[in-house]
Parts: structure tokens; C-alpha cells; sequence
């Protein structure tokens, strides 16, 4: 079980888990006026695709004296925002930055061609046929010095000249340099609940947009899409013990867990942070082992080995596999933990006609009126409606069976 290697052109804003075979063809220090410093770099791969990379000071002390020049790397993990640098070096749209969850390997790639550069001719620039926002390479002689602002305190030293063209013999004035299984939480039977009245019981049903609302932690259910891997500094696994679910203290050392169990091997367990929308609403879900063994079908004990026995031990690497996560639409029932901005996935399922049923009868939308929706609960005020309005009594007396059964969105047709 390896992970394959992406190309630089394919990089989009879908997810974070990127891994780039590149070259470092420039890396430079910039320092703001408030003298902060970070690195900006321009890395290249095979095919002799760009892409402009930023790392910010925070991290600037872990990478500044190990990257270098020329040098050619595999990069796990960054994130991907939109090319806005005030003066690009290449033409790709989009930018790496790099996250505390970002890895180099230093690795020896002949297929990545050693730096070059990438020359514009004269005449395209006098045609304007160039971005003025781009920073060119160019071959040219000065011909001519027309001004020089002294170096005053506070001041850069500025200096205007004419190049002329010389029209170089060069090849290297091309673009290119030439050198499911479905999941669902098992419960019980032998009960009067439903597998859905079941997962929603004692939990607030609620769209994703009302998450950023919650100010305590919840017990929630919701629907929403999959989207993309949140990569954190601990990457995709911890290390726990057999038994249960808790996490060890430490990985290289055996200890006594709290369920009683003397724990001397650990083993892998699946701990994965996902961005999840729906609609314009995002929010940040952590599953756990259970939930992903589910949907996977397969152990991150046997993820991990997979990658062990391919020479992956970088616990940062995201298995092709784990994708399978993503761009699922899939009903959560989880806690809301507001003080973390996140929510911890107790149970889920893909299942089609499950979901379907959460979000159409349980789950009331922000721009959806009081009075296109009711909600049945067990008393008779709920249950009283206009002239003309007409409700389903037999859902109606089948909650009225238990105080503790979970309502159920009904929808009321205003009277004509």
C-alpha cells in the first residue's frame, strides 16, 4: 500500500494532502517591515511544472537551514490557497503554505531537470505579451544608467536602467527548460425504536449551518458531504491500546490502561480530521477507528503495515486509501465541541435511504419558516393546527407511544 506521487498542474484547493516529487529552483528570505521574516520558494517536477511555495515564520526555524537550493525533495501535505503574491514567479493559480504537518524527504531525482531558466524574448514584453505581476527571466545588456536613488534611512536603493537585446543564441527561451461498504453503528434490537428514531434519539437535529451557533457542547445530528482532510501535526493514526479506544501515553513505552488491560504492543487506530459542507457551511469532524474501519474495510493496523512493508513509515503520509472517506454525503450524530470549533463523530452512516430519511424528516433548515414546519413532540398543543391544515395523526399517535421518542419534522400545507 504506497502513495503516489501528484503533479504540480493538478494542485487545487480540494484538499491538503498533496505529495509532490520536486526540485527547489530558488528559495529566498523576505522580512516585512515589521521585521518578521518567512520563505517564500519556487519548486518544479518532472513534467517542469511550477508552483510558488510560502513558509511562514512560524515554522521558518524548522525548515530554514535544511532547505536549500537546487536540492530535490519529496513534500507531504500543505495547504492550497489562491496565487496572490504581489509578484509571481510562475504562472500556476494557486500557492502551497506550509503546515505543522508538513514533511520533506530529502530524496535523489534524476527525472527532475536541475534549474534552469525560463527566458522571455524582448518583443513580447514590448508587445506587452506578459503579466505585469509576474517577475520575467531575461538576457539583456545595460546600456544605460539613468538614475540611482541614494540608500536614506528608510529607503531602498533604486536603480533604473536600459537593457538592450542582445539576441543571445539560447534554447532556453522555451517555457521549458530542456536540461463503502455501508456503515452504520450497530444497536441493539428487540426495541420499538427505528434504526433511525435510534440514531437521532436524545440529540438535536440540526443543519450545518447552525453549528456556529452552538456556544456548548452537544449532542447533534446532521447531514453533510465529506470534503477534505484536515492534516494536523499527528498525522492520520495514534497509537492505543488493544482492548478499547484510548490513546497512549507514550508510543515506545508499555503502560496500564484504564480499562485494566496491561498494554505492551500497541497498535494503530484511526484518528482523522475532515473538513465536512453543506451548502455554503463547513465545519471541522473527527472520526475515529470504529467509523473509519466501517467504511474502509480494513484496520489502520493493517493500513499502517501496508505501508511498512512498501518503505513508508512517515506517519504524515496519507494513504491513497483513506480518499475513500471523502465526497461522501453521510448523516453524523455527534458531539459539538464549540470551544475547539470542532465535532467529534459518535456514529454515521452512508447509507442512501437512511440519510435521506434524516434529512428530510428531522432536519430543519436556517431559511425554512416556522410555519412551513412543525415539529411533533408528545403533548397536545403541538398537535392542534389551523382549518384546512392537515397533519399525519397516525405519525403523530405513534410519538405520543413513548415521552422519550424523538420528534419527527412534519410538514403542514398553509390552508388556501
Amino acid at each position: 500500500m504506497s502513495r503516489k506521487v501528484d503533479s504540480v498542474k493538478d494542485i487545487n484547493d480540494s484538499k491538503e494532502t498533496w505529495r509532490l516529487a520536486v526540485r527547489i529552483m530558488d528559495v529566498w528570505s523576505v522580512v516585512n517591515n515589521k521585521g518578521v521574516e518567512h520563505l517564500e520558494m519556487i519548486v518544479m517536477d518532472s513534467l517542469g511544472d511550477r508552483i510558488q511555495v510560502l513558509i511562514r515564520h512560524d515554522h521558518l526555524l524548522k525548515w530554514k537551514e535544511v532547505i536549500k537550493e537546487n536540492m530535490t525533495w519529496i513534500i507531504n501535505n500543505g495547504s492550497v490557497y489562491n496565487n496572490d503574491f504581489q509578484w509571481k514567479v510562475c504562472d500556476h493559480s494557486k500557492k502551497i503554505v506550509f503546515l505543522g504537518g508538513t514533511t520533506m524527504k530529502a530524496i535523489e531525482l534524476q527525472n527532475i531537470p536541475p534549474k534552469g531558466y525560463f527566458f522571455k524574448d524582448f518583443g513580447e514584453i514590448l508587445q506587452g505579451k506578459c503579466k505585469t505581476d509576474r517577475l520575467e527571466d531575461i538576457i539583456g545588456a545595460v546600456s544605460e544608467i539613468n538614475h540611482i536613488q541614494s540608500n536614506t534611512p528608510g529607503k531602498k536603493v533604486v536603480v533604473s536602467v536600459v537593457l538592450k537585446d542582445l539576441k543571445l543564441p539560447t534554447n532556453e527561451q522555451k517555457e521549458k527548460p530542456t536540461q463503502s461498504a455501508k456503515s452504520l453503528s450497530n444497536w441493539s434490537g428487540g426495541s420499538q425504536y427505528s434504526l433511525v428514531e435510534r440514531f437521532v434519539h436524545n440529540a438535536k437535529c440540526m443543519s450545518l449551518s447552525q453549528f456556529c451557533k452552538i456556544k456548548h457542547e452537544t449532542l447533534c445530528v446532521t447531514v453533510a458531504t465529506t470534503l477534505k482532510f484536515v492534516v494536523s501535526k499527528y498525522g492520520w493514526f495514534y497509537y492505543g491500546c488493544r482492548r478499547c479506544s484510548s490513546n497512549a501515553p507514550n508510543p515506545e513505552k508499555a503502560y496500564e490502561c484504564s480499562c485494566g488491560q496491561k498494554v505492551e504492543q500497541l497498535i494503530p487506530r484511526y484518528k482523522i480530521e475532515i473538513y465536512v459542507s453543506n451548502g455554503e457551511s463547513k465545519y471541522r469532524f473527527v472520526l475515529w477507528d470504529s467509523e473509519c474501519a466501517a467504511i474502509l474495510g480494513m484496520t489502520a493496523e493493517f493500513m499502517h503495515n501496508s505501508m511498512v512493508e512498501n518503505r513508508e513509515d512517515d506517519p504524515m503520509v496519507y494513504p491513497d486509501e483513506l480518499e475513500m472517506l471523502l465526497n461522501k454525503k453521510m448523516a453524523f450524530r455527534v458531539k459539538v465541541q464549540p470551544t475547539f470549533s470542532q465535532a467529534s463523530v459518535w456514529k454515521l452512516c452512508d447509507d442512501e435511504a437512511f440519510v435521506k430519511e434524516i434529512e428530510n424528516d428531522y432536519i430543519v433548515e436556517d431559511n425554512q419558516s416556522k410555519t412551513e414546519y412543525a415539529k411533533l413532540v408528545p403533548n397536545k398543543e403541538n398537535l392542534e393546527t389551523s382549518a384546512g391544515e392537515e397533519v399525519d395523526f397516525e405519525a403523530s399517535g405513534a410519538t405520543q407511544l413513548s415521552d422519550t421518542k424523538p420528534s419527527k419534522k412534519l410538514k403542514i400545507e398553509p390552508s388556501s
